[in-house]
């Protein structure tokens, strides 16, 4: 489901929704309509509080946005085990999607450096959402993705935001941290630059994936096939 080899006319649509960082759900139904307002909150929860600090603003986002793909792989894995059931890859596809939004974690504290404050935000983010979550994906879990589907959407239009910081000079191009080299397959002299862009093209990815999710909990055909192009990533996670 997430390393799918595509005909070169369906990877190129593919490639093409990653290189379109307005690419947007119309939403159907109040399920839609409420997670796409959730969304808009949070985000701009995020714009009065981070402003135009993006590497702040990402450290925040990236905890809160580990903590969908590991309850949705619990939940699904304790449903299957009870409906004893296949799970049609989505546990596996999950969990890599948390482990795959921790390292974003990892990486932007490197770049950052967050104060003790803004590590007490997290913790408190984390710990609020990861329980309000948790309740969204027993009582619904296709909002539960589609939330995360639009929370992607959103972060792929900051960190479009963030390289144009970066081009425009506003935020120093600084060498890209060894654990985001490692992780992305970099080169030795990849930059901050690089890592937005792998970075935003992760969140591209999970953002088709989970719309997909969606839809499929709705009863729609979902090619994920389509789905934005995933960056290579390490097997393991440090060298």
């Amino acid at each position: 489901m997430v390393n799918k080899i595509l005909s070169p006319d369906r990877q190129g649509l593919a490639e093409e929704r990653l290189a379109a960082p307005d690419v947007h759900h119309e939403p159907h139904g109040f399920s839609d309509r409420f997670a796409l307002g959730f969304t808009k909150l949070l985000r701009f929860s995020a714009d009065t509080f981070f402003a135009k600090r993006y590497g702040h603003r990402a450290i925040v986002l990236e905890t809160v946005a580990a903590v969908p793909g590991m309850v949705g792989a619990t939940i699904q894995h304790l449903t299957c085990l009870r409906r004893m059931k296949d799970d049609d890859g989505w546990i596996r596809t999950l969990m890599e999607e948390a482990e795959n939004e921790r390292m974003h974690l990892m990486t932007f504290i490197e770049v950052a450096k967050p104060t003790y404050f803004e590590r007490l935000v997290i913790q408190i983010a984390q710990a609020v959402f990861y329980v309000g979550f948790f309740l969204l994906y027993l009582v619904s879990a296709r909002t539960a993705h589609r939330v995360v589907g639009y929370f992607e959407e959103e972060a792929v239009i900051s960190y479009t935001l963030y390289l144009k910081e970066i081009d425009e000079g506003r935020s120093p191009n600084v060498p890209a941290p060894e654990i985001a080299k490692h992780y992305w397959k970099m080169a030795p002299d990849a930059t901050l630059r690089d890592v937005v862009l792998v970075v935003r093209a992760d969140e591209a990815h999970h953002r088709d994936v989970n719309h997909g999710f969606a839809s499929s909990l709705n009863g729609e055909a979902i090619d994920h096939g389509l789905a934005a192009p995933y960056p290579a990533h390490a097997a393991e996670i440090r060298a």
